[in-house]
């Protein structure tokens, strides 16, 4: 083995696992992901390449288009005349990522491959649209497009936080203490009226959930909440206030909570032990 070329791949490790996790929304399948990127570089000419950092970005994000298509995310729309990309607004795109939380994840999910890995490359990696549309196999244009359509999906579905998170987890704390006391008022009251609760599946099926609406359809979940209260350990899930249930020493399921304004935007259940592992 090539010591300085498996040292020049570690160095890169850490950037490719976040890149695949982004684009997979699992930790277990970002690190085979990247463990595919270094046997691929292992059966190249390493030593020949002139951008090694371009080149393993290219391998891992293949890897993670394939395995997007496989899981059979939602159909690629066709791209038309029409996309709106000359309507987005530059500075509100620098800051959307930062914006969106861990509930980014759940939006990206909904996305077709290709509009997941164009934005995920361009506005979280910085990496130029020719590169990307090399990938998956678009013109420039026809990738701004992909980026523009992921782009407005994610502002018009994600919520940005409160940002004091002693104020996130003072809200979330009364929820669950309103849950073990059955106060459905109470609940109502600390929920937004358009609250989105998602309950999402395992990797292996991602795109397919459960999502109830609405502060009074949520609020009847109470019950629900008032179980996971009882034996779940307060977390921080990529910045929002969650909490983390375990068996055995391993954590089987994961809340997140979205506040704003004072009020529950946003709950995300995550059911899969290796998603879960990957949030926190």
């Amino acid at each position: 083995m090539d010591e300085d070329l498996l040292g020049r791949f570690e160095r890169q490790r850490p950037r490719l696992l976040a890149l695949a996790t982004r684009m997979l929304g699992s930790r277990s399948d970002a690190e085979d992901a990247v463990q595919e990127a270094w046997l691929r570089l292992q059966r190249s000419d390493g030593e020949t390449l002139t951008n090694l950092d371009g080149w393993l970005t290219t391998v891992v994000s293949r890897v993670c288009l394939d395995a997007l298509r496989r899981r059979g995310t939602r159909a690629e729309l066709p791209l038309d005349d029409h996309d709106g990309a000359a309507d987005d607004d530059p500075a509100d795109d620098a800051l959307l990522a930062e914006a969106v939380g861990a509930g980014l994840v759940v939006v990206l999910d909904r996305l077709a491959p290709a509009e997941r890995v164009a934005f995920v490359l361009h506005d979280l990696f910085g990496v130029p649209f020719d590169e990307v549309g090399r990938l998956v196999g678009r013109s420039t244009d026809a990738t701004k497009m992909l980026a523009s359509r992921a782009r407005r999906r994610v502002r018009a579905e994600a919520v940005a936080p409160d940002p004091d998170p002693v104020r996130q987890r003072a809200v979330v704390d009364a929820f669950l203490a309103a849950s073990r006391a059955g106060d459905f008022d109470a609940l109502v009251a600390l929920l937004d009226p358009d609250v989105e609760l998602r309950a999402d599946v395992g990797a292996s099926q991602v795109g397919v959930s459960a999502v109830i609406r609405g502060a009074t359809a949520v609020a009847g979940r109470a019950l629900m909440f008032a179980r996971v209260a009882a034996a779940a350990h307060p977390v921080l899930v990529q910045g929002l206030p969650g909490v983390l249930n375990v068996a055995d020493g391993r954590p089987t399921a994961l809340l997140a909570w979205t506040v704003a304004d004072g009020r529950i935007a946003a709950i995300h259940v995550f059911g899969d032990p290796e998603r879960v592992a990957g949030l926190l």
